[in-house]
């Protein structure tokens, strides 16, 4: 049988995207079972999302694809959009799509799962409306018929808008969809899709964006020209904003690493990780890691040099979900029936971008190999200097919810 393509791009910005709530129908009994009561659904659901954020990055860092390169995703827009496509999705598909988002099936039913979600988008886009923005699109073509009630679990869960596009169109129904997501990341992402199959049927989108003010901001006038190794044979020139003051920092002695945590003027931080071995880092990191970093971070007198820069990513995440367990989706085997029931759909392709721009006045997102920390001296002031390759996160430093993870191997590119 001829199988429709069901384009799943999902877009990333800068800080965080989801939602959830579910109306249980007929065909649901696969998806649902008996939950759990040892811990909240949503404390199941949250505690997911943070394993499956370090789980992807590992994936991404170990990708050939990747290597050497600067990785920046949004784990958040990620888990949304694949959420989102397991309301419609039944059997093994489903459970494939809930085992690799980290949610156990004997814990948690799909409707658990969708006000979670829910819950979060909520609170993202009420707590700060003027910093964060985040939500998902469905584009249905103009002769295919989804589930209503796919449709509006959608809507009432994820509060996603739809609309309707002519797909055999290719160049309009691409300018249509990109205008939109410009519009929604403020002109940071403005070309999501290049070209869309004549099989396409619907694309499922997710997008987020966040722009933070420094608690602190940087002095411009105290940034500096400096120099960046992005390995031992190659140094890149960088702007290095510098600043002599109190900030928290922690030093993570069984893992070799430093992080410096600085807060946006909201409930949100980035954390910048520089460790003695990279390898070693990416190997051990996990969400305990965070934990203890935000709740045993002190404030100490430090100089600290951070780079000014921007970076965009794009990855096409069909092979490293596939490696995650979610196989079935993009094959004969897919069973997305509670999307439709008359068409055997299958996905076609997972699409990500992301942008970062940081700067004296904060950062924008939509989207070591380590430093060696000088010893305190009683004259010295101790320097922290991000020169060389560093690990990035954008969160919410309250539910520890992490919006963006990354790497920088090169801020110049």
């Amino acid at each position: 049988m001829m199988h429709a393509a069901l384009g799943i791009w999902i877009l990333s910005a800068v800080v965080c995207v989801g939602r959830s709530h579910h109306h249980l129908g007929h065909d649901e009994d696969a998806q649902d079972t008996a939950a759990d009561g040892s811990m909240s659904s949503f404390s199941l659901v949250t505690s997911a999302n943070k394993d499956f954020a370090f789980h992807l990055y590992r994936k991404l860092a170990a990708h050939a694809s990747s290597q050497g390169k600067n990785i920046f995703y949004s784990p958040d827009s990620v888990s949304v959009a694949l959420a989102a496509l397991s309301v419609g999705a039944r059997g093994e598909t489903h459970q494939q799509l809930f085992s690799g988002l980290g949610f156990n099936s004997t814990q948690l039913r799909q409707s658990d799962v969708n006000q979670a979600f829910r819950t979060l988008l909520q609170t993202a886009n009420n707590t700060s409306p003027k910093d964060i923005s985040e939500g998902v699109a469905v584009f249905v073509g103009e002769t295919f018929k989804p589930e209503p009630e796919f449709l509006d679990t959608l809507k009432q869960s994820y509060f996603a808008e739809g609309f309707k596009v002519d797909f055999t169109n290719a160049a309009e129904s691409a300018k249509t969809i990109n205008s939109y997501v410009s519009e929604k990341t403020n002109g940071k992402i403005d070309k999501l899709v290049d070209n869309l199959s004549e099989d396409t049927v619907m694309l499922l989108l997710s997008y987020i964006y966040y722009k933070g003010k420094w608690a602190t901001p940087f002095d411009p006038e105290e940034t500096v020209d400096g120099e960046f190794n992005v390995d031992e044979n190659t140094k890149v020139p960088v702007k290095m904003m510098h600043k002599d003051a109190r900030v928290d920092i922690y030093y993570d002695q069984p893992i070799n690493t430093s992080v410096l945590h600085l807060p946006f003027n909201s409930s949100y931080s980035m954390l910048l990780l520089l460790p003695g071995d990279m390898a070693a880092l990416e190997a051990a990191i996990e969400p305990a890691h965070v934990t203890k970093w935000l709740r045993w971070k002190k404030p100490r007198q430090y100089e600290i040099y951070v780079p000014k820069f921007s970076i965009k990513s794009s990855y096409k995440l069909k092979g490293l979900l596939t490696e995650m367990g979610m196989t079935n989706m993009f094959g004969d085997r897919a069973d997305l029936s509670g999307i439709s029931a008359g068409q055997k759909l299958v996905v076609s392709e997972v699409v990500h971008q992301a942008t970062l721009d940081v700067d004296e006045v904060g950062a924008t997102a939509t989207g070591a190999t380590g430093v060696i920390i000088t010893l305190m001296s009683l004259r010295h002031t101790p320097v922290l200097k991000f020169d060389r390759p560093f690990m990035v996160m954008i969160l919410d430093r309250t539910t520890e919810k992490i919006l963006f993870m990354g790497k920088i191997i090169n801020p110049t590119i």
